[in-house]
């Protein structure tokens, strides 16, 4: 009943957001965000596009970053927790005398002693609901998935807590589960729903169009599930103090972790402060999940502080991750290479109480032109653990068929692979009918294919031999959406010495958030790099900003600037008459050299230390929430890449090795290159682990992760890894806050499709099953 309901509301969303949308594309360029652009692309101070430091990195290499299990507090217990070993049932028995005698144990908390609490809110259920699941959390004896909490132990140390966890006697009454994915699509599908759409679109006949086409390709290509492999293991450090809840936590979704949790216990928001000043790597899964829950209902029953690590194999049966994907890829095309027939379509996997389909169709909705287009993503609902956004949700599986397919049509069409791409650009959006807001793909393929050699591939497949290796080249489109949500805000304080803290609940993970947005208010306030501190991580400040989609950019960007229109307003009132900025509007001014001084007039100009001093104030202070994100149905707004790869396939063992690796990126305006170039590294490498290695193992008869561990769940290490070359358009996005969209997670994009592609050019064999192991290439 419940999928029924959620199913219900979802639609009647994605009803109200369709007519909204229609209305908001029509509407004049002035009325949105973006219409005119943001001032910093043509205020050039030279702090923003510097390769500046990052400025948390002096207090990570010296050891005083205080993570989330790092947090010291007195009189602190230790947790440890007990996993379900069937993926449906309920417990029949549950013995935990011998933990509870176990030395140093405080409690056990099982389903019997927990405080009650309400279901988890899901995520995206709400403005701020944040849940992995819609799940009770320990309500009851009943299992939903192999590896739910069913105990947690508290201990004066974490190695007490462990031992007493093993000393736990249970039993199960199992039911029959659901965890063929087989039998499940044999059962029926249903349409998947994404962000309140249906994820089903068709224009045109393109199955007519793909059957009178004189060339064409049809295949299936199949995605693995993958697991959450942050290097900082999920933890969370938590106190009560009365009826407030601190959570010291390794999060990326600071206020929407507060607000699920007051809903959770039945306390109002404000009594419930989270804390993530610095987090050990994201990538989607480090939101609310059960551990979180759990620590601060066993803090609530023990009155005592709490803190919980999950071990690795903890993250594994906990945090979801990626589902696993089936998808057809169909092209058409004339003998000239123009697209006719566009056909992604295809099943996934998700359960019962989450609302996350891999939205695998994404970037065929707005890569190439097509006479018609067809797609469509169908889930079915296994009993398992509810799995979650990965690093480009969608886009990273979903761009690994559509360009292999390209690639496969190519070779067919007997065309260079980057010219039949160019061919099939689009003039608009090719699904929504939106103007691009800015799309330079093209230079960024024509200048990548130059710097990588492009011409010196051999486009027969396995004519380039090195003694005992194949060599080969391949390529790929990389795309990522603009994403922007709602519910941004910040605060500006200026101080008499000519010091501004920028306050946002925003969130840094490794990527140089605090750095950019550093560099940015300095910018646009007219002050050094040292004069300006980020504030962040903290539920407490201003704003309910996502670090995900890659979208915390423009949301911290365009929040500050509100906040900075503010600022100056509020500094024009305190100028007064005898300024030579009387009478200026807020539009009308500019921060330059410490003050403000008017846009076409430098020599009207007050510093700000004047400008509070003859006011008598220490400081001044603005606070101002963000235009609702309409740039989004106004303009189709994406990152794009044009991805490259030479590699070589050993002809006796099948060993792969990536020899070297090129992105070549449209981004709009790169605020940092330093921080720049290391994301979108780290994309290519963590795409390097999808297309070779990674792969959950998953049990489907148990229902249970089978390899949860490091040394079973095989990630790229350093041999693994080749030199790895990007480069960028640079040109400002019109449209977009500071002319910049987001790069987070462009890099893993196109990826996969680029290394498969490169192994076909290599050895002529098509692998169209990720990861692409040795024994698929003997």
């Amino acid at each position: 009943m419940s999928n029924i309901v959620e199913t219900a509301k979802q639609a009647v969303q994605g009803a109200m957001q369709g007519v909204m949308q229609k209305a908001v594309a029509i509407a004049p360029d002035s009325w949105m965000p973006g219409g005119r652009p943001d001032p910093l692309i043509r205020q050039q101070h030279g702090h923003v596009g510097r390769p500046v430091s990052r400025v948390d990195g002096p207090r990570k290499v010296r050891g005083e970053a205080t993570f989330a299990a790092e947090v010291p507090l007195e009189n602190m217990a230790y947790a440890a927790v007990a996993f379900s070993t069937v993926a449906k049932g309920r417990i029949a028995a549950l013995d935990t005398r011998a933990a509870e005698a176990a030395p140093g144990v405080v409690l056990v908390m099982t389903y019997r002693n927990a405080p009650r609490m309400q279901p988890m809110p899901l995520f995206l259920s709400g403005a701020k609901a944040g849940g992995g699941s819609n799940l009770p959390v320990m309500q009851d004896d009943r299992i939903h998935w192999n590896g739910q909490p069913i105990a947690v132990v508290l201990a004066e140390t974490q190695e007490q807590a462990d031992h007493a966890k093993s000393l736990i006697e249970v039993a199960y009454a199992a039911e029959p589960a659901l965890v063929d994915y087989a039998e499940a699509k044999a059962r029926g599908t249903e349409t998947g729903m994404f962000m309140g759409q249906p994820l089903k679109q068709e224009i045109g006949d393109a199955d007519a169009a793909l059957a009178a086409a004189p060339v064409k390709v049809d295949a299936v290509y199949r995605t693995p599930r993958h697991n959450h492999n942050a290097i900082e293991l999920h933890a969370a450090t938590v106190q009560w103090d009365g009826d407030s809840l601190i959570v010291h936590d390794a999060s990326q979704a600071v206020d929407h972790t507060a607000w699920s949790l007051a809903k959770m216990f039945g306390i109002e928001e404000a009594q419930v402060h989270v804390t993530s000043p610095f987090v050990g790597g994201g990538f989607g899964g480090k939101c609310l999940w059960e551990h979180q829950v759990l620590a601060a209902a066993a803090a609530k029953l023990v009155g005592r502080p709490v803190r919980i690590v999950l071990s690795r194999e903890g993250v594994y049966r906990l945090v979801g991750g990626r589902t696993l994907t089936e998808q057809r890829f169909a092209i058409g095309a004339e003998a000239d290479g123009r697209f006719t027939a566009l056909i992604h379509a295809g099943t996934t996997a998700m359960t019962p109480h989450n609302a996350m389909p891999e939205p695998f169709i994404l970037p065929t909705m707005s890569a190439y032109a097509a006479d018609a287009i067809k797609l469509d993503v169908e889930v079915v609902r296994l009993d398992m653990l509810a799995n979650t956004f990965m690093r480009a949700p969608g886009e990273s599986v979903g761009t690994f068929a559509l360009e292999c397919a390209v690639d496969e049509i190519a070779e067919k069409l007997e065309m260079d692979p980057i010219e039949l791409r160019i061919r099939n650009e689009p003039d608009k959006d090719p699904t929504q009918g939106l103007p691009f807001s800015s799309r330079h793909i093209v230079e960024a393929w024509r200048t990548g294919a130059e710097r990588f050699g492009w011409s010196r591939r051999v486009s027969r497949p396995r004519a380039r031999r090195e003694g005992e290796w194949w060599v080969g080249m391949g390529c790929a489109t990389a795309t990522y959406p603009y994403h922007r949500m709602p519910g941004g805000a910040a605060r500006i304080t200026l101080t008499r010495d000519g010091h501004a803290r920028v306050d946002v609940a925003a969130h840094e993970m490794g990527m140089g958030t605090a750095t950019a947005h550093t560099q940015v208010t300095a910018e646009r306030l007219g002050l050094e790099l040292d004069q300006v501190t980020v504030a962040y991580g903290d539920s407490m400040l201003p704003g309910t900003i996502l670090a995900g989609g890659s979208q915390q950019t423009a949301s911290i960007g365009i929040s500050v600037l509100a906040a900075q229109q503010a600022l100056f307003a509020e500094l024009l009132k305190l100028a007064g008459n005898d300024s030579p900025l009387a009478g200026l509007k807020p539009e009308e001014v500019v921060g330059r050299d410490g003050g403000l001084a008017k846009l076409d007039d430098p020599s009207r100009h007050e510093r700000y230390d004047s400008i509070l001093a003859r006011a008598r104030r220490d400081e001044v202070s603005a606070e101002a929430s963000a235009p609702p994100p309409l740039e989004t149905m106004h303009w189709s707004m994406h990152s794009h890449g044009a991805m490259f790869c030479e590699l070589r396939v050993n002809a006796v063992t099948g060993e792969v090795r990536i020899d070297r690796f090129l992105g070549s990126f449209d981004c709009g305006r790169i605020l940092n290159p330093k921080t720049a170039a290391s994301q979108f590294r780290g994309g290519i490498i963590m795409g390097i682990g999808m297309a070779l290695m990674e792969e959950t193992q998953f049990d489907e008869r148990s229902g249970r992760i089978m390899n949860p561990s490091l040394a079973e769940y095989h990630l790229p290490v350093h041999a693994d890894v080749p030199e790895i070359d990007v480069m960028w358009t640079d040109i400002p996005d019109p449209h977009a806050p500071m002319g910049a969209r987001g790069i987070g997670e462009i890099g893993i994009t196109g990826t996969g499709a680029a290394i498969a592609n490169a192994i076909y050019n290599a050895t002529g064999k098509r692998i169209r099953d990720l990861p692409i192991t040795l024994d698929k290439l003997l």
